[in-house]
């Protein structure tokens, strides 16, 4: 929001310097992003008149020029600026002037022809960035005047960087109040009347969309005249607030926008045929814009339209068929009230951004559009001419928004600032915002004016007296209490401390966002209970992950695209699943590629497989001390796996993640190599750890026995492993494959595995007996569970 600082200083006192102004806006939440002075140190520059010009005789791009300063006498100025010429008023620094860029104005030959001072360009003078040519004046500027005093100068040029809930501060009048409350002043801005009706003419509108755009007024004004030229002091404030005149009408829409907050558009009345009808747009509809740009819509767009064609996209501009040209004479003036959320997005959707939709997705004043639209009329009659018709009003009123009171206590008040606020300067801030304000024995009942959307709860108003009565005068405490620290529960690992154990094994930790595209999680498979985001930044981040894997691989690509063979990255992060609300599971996801270790002499290189990846995840499971719950199947793997090279990883029975090598088809259309393997989890059970208890050291030895067993081959050592330990129980301490054998000797489907028991009791030492009736029940379950047979 960029406006002129006098036009403010018009609408309310203000009993401090611009300085202070500017600081008292910035603690008040409404913070000076850029504050330009404009026309400083023009004494000495006049209004002046051109009555004769000449060309010079020793340059062609030259003019030597008579001009009247109303100093008795023409000055001789010779002047180089292509619109120079006779009959138009322009700023003329005198000799002794000296310009806001450091310029002395002395008298000078100029290739040999005298010039006594400067005909000057806005920028020149420091009020404006155009230096196309020279500054030029209206035709009734008083000659001989100092330009300062005809152009209300010096000013300054205000840019407020606002919060999206302060809408009500784009309009000069809802930051008046503001300013008003800061300085215990009143805004001056006197009630509208309504502008003189003295023609007939009239159009029917019909509301069609619904809550999307509850109120619609319009009014036709015919026989204005296309040649007005809009006056100085509208075009100034206009042009220090960032805005280019460009015609009277649209010059007044703009001055009103700009002054009330309230978005207007004009039609060219003579383009219409029949009822407006403000309705939702049908899908593959389109329209050329004002910036000639072909909006192509869709029924999430309101429009604005004739009984024949779309006129206007609703909250973000007009048509480019139905603009006001410099041959119209009647137009059809619009207010409306749209909903923010029928506006939201909507621009961006077209790849643009207007006055207009910045502040409808904001929140518009509902009951703005009335005293914009007699604004408007009063400001066009007086510049064009012409005869307005009655106002036309469409409105669902049931679909507006409505004022409610909200309670603030004076106990919540205390209890929040720290500090007593009189009951007095409470009441005074809240009066000068423009709320209603009724007391009452515990505190104060407050009815915010429709123009504020933001205030909807008691820590609203603690908020609007805190900024007010300011932050400065809010004392700084240090908090006392004693505080609890929280103590890290025994049972569960630390998520730093798996962080930190995954860096020391070779990984980098990745943070990806938590949006992808949904084009890319229908290639990996996840087309079930996805988060979709109703408001997308774009369409790449258009879902909530379901799994780390995907933005994982994405980061991996995006390094071996860059050279890096060896990539090894994780990331402990949510995923989303869909429910009311969404579900968020915390997960770890690990991938991989290239070499087992980094570049290094000390042995051979080989790439990385399954069971490195493996390796890694049974350093994890070991931290948690009970390896024995965790198991790995072949079986119920997803698409996204290699069927052959990949297993589902369980604990206690229930799944809780997956690792392998991608799916050859998968890696092809990612553009990967055959060599990523993936690992992710369900990060919960990882960090679960068993509490650490202290045992003797054992009194009595171990005892190995070494057995032998052929097997079929799709039985897992993770399903060996739990039948033997479920056989012997306590007894066995350790569990060692050391062999492993198929081919010349073993059928064909099967295989041998050799592995040691390490047997041990607590109580007593192991006899040969006991140690052989522990081999011979293992075997007996082997051969029950696992159709295994004991080799000799």
């Amino acid at each position: 929001m960029k406006f002129s600082e006098n036009w403010l200083r018009e609408l309310v006192e203000i009993r401090a310097d611009r300085a202070a102004l500017a600081h008292a806006l910035t603690m008040a939440g409404l913070e000076v992003e850029e504050l330009t002075v404009l026309g400083e140190g023009l004494a000495g520059v006049v209004v002046a008149e051109i009555v004769a010009t000449a060309k010079h005789p020793e340059a062609d791009r030259l003019q030597v020029c008579k001009v009247e300063a109303g100093q008795g006498e023409l000055l001789q100025i010779v002047c180089g600026a292509p619109n120079a010429r006779v009959g138009i008023k322009v700023p003329l620094a005198t000799v002794g002037a000296s310009l806001p860029g450091g310029i002395a104005i002395k008298a000078a030959k100029l290739r040999g022809v005298e010039s006594f001072g400067m005909l000057c360009s806005a920028k020149e003078l420091g009020i404006d960035a155009d230096a196309s040519g020279l500054l030029e004046l209206p035709l009734d500027a008083p000659v001989g005047q100092p330009l300062a005093d005809y152009l209300c100068l010096p000013d300054a040029s205000i840019e407020l960087k606002l919060t999206p809930n302060r809408p009500d501060c784009l309009g000069l009048v809802g930051l008046a109040h503001d300013v008003a409350a800061l300085f215990g002043s009143a805004v001056k801005v006197p009630a509208q009347t309504a502008a003189p009706v003295t023609g007939d003419a009239k159009r029917g509108i019909r509301l069609q969309a619904g809550k999307d755009a509850p109120r619609y007024l319009g009014r036709i004004v015919e026989g204005i005249d296309p040649a007005a030229r809009t006056p100085l002091w509208l075009a100034e404030r206009l042009r220090r607030s960032g805005l280019r005149p460009i015609s009277a009408v649209v010059d007044v829409t703009n001055y009103v926008m700009l002054e009330l907050g309230q978005p207007l558009h004009a039609f060219d009345n003579d383009t219409l045929q029949g009822d407006i009808v403000v309705r939702h747009a049908r899908a593959g509809e389109t329209l050329k814009l004002l910036d000639g740009s072909e909006a192509k819509l869709d029924e999430g767009f309101v429009l604005i339209a004739d009984e024949h064609k779309a006129l206007a996209v609703a909250g973000v501009m007009g048509g480019f068929d139905s603009r006001v040209t410099d041959t119209t004479r009647n137009i059809f003036l619009e207010s409306a009230h749209f909903a923010p959320a029928a506006i939201m997005g909507r621009a961006r959707k077209l790849g643009m951004h207007t006055d207009a939709s910045h502040r409808f997705e904001r929140g518009v004043d509902p009951e703005l559009p009335r005293r914009a639209l007699e604004r408007a009329t009063e400001l066009l009659l007086a510049i064009a001419g012409g005869n307005a018709g009655p106002v036309l009003v469409a409105e669902h009123l049931a679909d507006l928004p409505k004022p409610v009171a909200v309670m603030l206590r004076r106990a919540r008040l205390k209890r929040v600032l720290g500090v007593d606020v009189a009951d007095a300067e409470v009441a005074r801030i809240f009066t000068a915002l423009g709320m209603q304000v009724e007391s009452r024995a515990d505190g104060w009942q407050i009815t915010a004016p429709s123009s504020r959307f933001d205030i909807e709860r008691e820590e609203d108003l603690v908020e609007e007296v805190a900024r007010i009565f300011g932050y400065d005068n809010i004392p700084t405490l240090t908090p006392a209490g004693a505080l609890k620290l929280a103590i890290e529960p025994e049972a569960r690992i630390n998520e730093l401390a798996l962080r930190e154990q995954l860096a020391a094994r070779g990984y980098y930790e990745a943070v990806n966002l938590s949006f992808v595209a949904a084009e890319l999680l229908t290639r990996w498979g996840f087309t079930d209970r996805l988060v979709p985001l109703a408001n997308p930044l774009s369409a790449d981040l258009a879902v909530m992950r379901p799994s780390l894997l995907p933005g994982l691989i994405e980061a991996l690509r995006h390094n071996r695209a860059r050279q890096q063979e060896r990539v090894r990255l994780f990331e402990v992060a949510r995923v989303f699943g869909a429910g009311d609300p969404p579900v968020e599971s915390p997960s770890l996801a690990i991938v991989a590629c290239g070499s087992v270790r980094a570049e290094q002499w000390g042995e051979a290189s080989r790439p990385l497989d399954f069971h490195d990846l493996k390796g890694d995840l049974d350093a994890l499971i070991a931290w948690g001390g009970e390896p024995q719950r965790w198991s790995v199947h072949a079986d119920g793997l997803p698409a996204w796996l290699h069927p052959g090279r990949g297993a589902r990883v369980a604990r206690d029975g229930e799944t809780v993640g997956y690792l392998g090598a991608l799916h050859p088809q998968l890696a092809k259309a990612l553009d990967l190599g055959a060599d990523v393997h993936v690992l992710e989890l369900a990060l919960e059970p990882l960090l679960a750890r068993r509490l650490p208890k202290a045992q003797p050291v054992p009194r009595f030895p171990a005892v190995r026995r070494d057995i032998a067993v052929d097997l079929p081959e799709e039985i897992s050592w993770s399903q060996i492993e739990q039948t033997v330990r479920g056989s012997l129980g306590e007894r066995l301490k350790e569990l060692r494959l050391f062999d492993r054998y198929s081919g010349k000797g073993v059928e064909s489907g099967r295989k041998s595995l050799a592995m040691g028991l390490i047997l041990q009791d607590a109580s007593r030492t192991l006899t040969d007996d006991d140690a052989d009736r522990c081999v011979r029940e293992a075997i007996v379950a082997l051969e029950q569970s696992c159709k295994a047979k004991l080799r000799g």
